[in-house]
């Protein structure tokens, strides 16, 4: 049954839970006490009048806490027009006014940090501070997305033949999207429409219908911070808004991350129908450990690195490869994982908490099920968790399989759950052609306190993110999300100067005045001013 806003209310917590609920029920609660999520179109929250609805559980209990529309065809043109209809005054104001939206933007988020890391435990099972974790990175994009004064420059060149002057610059394309999966229903928004926005572009916005609440308070802020009505909106489904979006002449560029089916399909058919499309996917990423490496610190490096999300990221370092005698350490690495508590997000010392749904759960207990029928052997099995009060809950606490061998199918799946697989070569170069052979680009890293270790395996490794002793490797936005190979489809990557250029299009003018043409003007002592 679904439950009520008095029921939602426990599972947030602390003193700032009244404003929350009151701001969020606001927009998200209609008929009594039915969790509704809205669509945003326009600049208002708007009920879908769909027959078709999806629930939102609390992973935690598996409780309905929300219903969230599959948008019908009507509410997602209507979205598409709103964004249409806006372009024009949007990309024509100021790069100045554009960045204040922004500044506010920021100013708002970090006001409401908390408030939303909330919402991202409430339905998406993640504990407090590595929901915090989510927004924080989140909003290091919205920052960036604020020099954009700078960013957006394009070039020059004077007096290239006599009279005559050559200059580019940068203009927006027009209605961008952006569809964004589960596991980080805060920070992936915030990586695409900040930087599209502040371009001069507009957006629709397709959540995963498993975890609508963040983003839609996230709506809100943008509407407070002075984003235009129409400039955003967000309409909700799973296939037919997909498929609307890759088809629709009016969206001019597309921004995914997800698995790789899905990926495949907005890459190719986006592409088909004249699109631009960034396509971040699936992922296999490694750690290569040395026994040079400073051990204590590798350990809980791959410790945190495996098990925080309960390994529901992209980026998770799912893979460890022990080089040599390294391979010693993998007692020490089960006892320190042994030591990971499992409960609820919102309670205190929580390590890591449930993963998004009991289907996620089976398959990854079958995939770990899989390694010991297939020759490997279970060091950890949190497949049988228990956590107290929340007996109904998708848990799995850390698992650890070692004797892993690339031909198995827990190596040649991602997981994408709170399960470290450990590997055994004799030397570097055969870590490094383990990584290779992977069809995966994501990320990878190396533990080791040799610089020309770390030199040769950052040169040789095929993979678009290396960490040296850092675990996962995201860069700040002032870079860009760079995964590559099998993980990434397209040309320009997320936020940074990649982001930049991907919301943009270059425009390149040649102009001839002659000099003799040349008339005078009258002066003017007016002081100068910019608007």
């Amino acid at each position: 049954m679904l439950r009520s806003a008095r029921s939602l209310s426990r599972l947030l917590n602390g003193s700032r839970k009244t404003a929350l609920l009151a701001s969020v029920q606001n927009r998200y609660y209609s008929n009594g006490n039915i969790v509704i999520t809205k669509m945003f179109i326009n600049g208002q929250f708007v009920e879908s009048s769909t027959d078709k609805w999806h629930d939102v559980h609390n992973p935690a209990t598996n409780e309905v806490i929300s219903r969230c529309p599959e948008s019908t065809l009507v509410e997602m043109e209507s979205a598409v027009a709103a964004a249409k209809a806006a372009f024009p005054a949007w990309s024509e104001s100021s790069v100045l006014s554009r960045q204040q939206v922004m500044f506010s933007l920021q100013h708002l988020i970090k006001k409401h940090m908390n408030e939303i890391a909330d919402l991202i435990t409430a339905d998406t099972g993640k504990t407090t501070p590595d929901a915090l974790g989510e927004v924080q990175r989140g909003l290091q994009v919205v920052e960036h997305a604020c020099s954009v004064t700078s960013l957006q420059m394009g070039e020059t060149v004077s007096q290239i033949t006599k009279d005559m002057d050559t200059y580019s610059y940068r203009v927006p394309i027009g209605v961008c999207a952006g569809i964004t999966p589960f596991n980080f229903p805060a920070m992936i928004p915030l990586w695409m429409f900040p930087m599209a926005l502040v371009c001069g572009n507009t957006m629709v916005i397709k959540p995963s219908p498993r975890n609508p609440l963040a983003p839609m308070f996230i709506m809100k802020l943008a509407q407070e911070a002075g984003v235009p009505d129409g400039c955003i909106n967000v309409f909700h489904g799973t296939v037919e808004p997909v498929r609307f979006i890759c088809e629709h002449p009016d969206v001019k560029a597309i921004s995914f991350v997800g698995s790789d089916q899905a990926g495949k399909y907005i890459y190719e058919t986006g592409s088909k129908n004249g699109k631009r499309v960034q396509s971040n996917m699936g992922a296999k990423n490694h750690g290569v450990i040395m026994p040079d490496a400073n051990k204590e610190n590798t350990i809980n490096q791959l410790i945190g690195a495996a098990f925080g999300a309960a390994g529901q990221r992209c980026m998770a370092l799912t893979t460890a490869i022990f080089v040599g005698e390294s391979k010693d350490w993998i007692p020490d690495v089960v006892a320190k994982a042994k030591e990971l508590q499992v409960n609820e997000g919102h309670q205190p010392g929580a390590d890591l908490g449930p993963v998004i749904s009991p289907q996620a759960k089976e398959r990854i207990c079958n995939l770990v099920q899989s390694g010991a029928d297939e020759g490997a052997k279970i060091e950890l099995d949190g497949r049988d968790v228990k956590v107290k009060g929340f007996e109904k809950g998708n848990f799995i606490g850390p698992t650890i399989v070692s004797n892993v061998t690339p031909d198995m199918t827990c190596y040649k799946e991602e997981i994408f759950g709170p399960v470290l697989i450990t590997m055994n070569v004799d030397t570097l170069d055969e870590a490094i052609e383990v990584v290779n052979k992977n069809p995966y680009g994501n990320g990878t890293a190396i533990f080791t306190n040799s610089g020309s270790t770390a030199r040769k395996y950052q040169h040789k490794v095929d993979v678009g993110q290396v960490g040296v002793n850092v675990p996962i490797p995201v860069p700040l936005p002032m870079f860009s999300f760079t995964g590559s190979r099998g993980s990434f489809l397209g040309d320009s990557h997320f936020y940074g100067k990649q982001g930049i250029n991907f919301y943009l299009e270059v425009k390149t003018i040649t102009s001839l005045w002659r000099d003799e043409d040349a008339g005078t003007i009258k002066a003017s002592t007016a002081f100068p001013t910019m608007k």
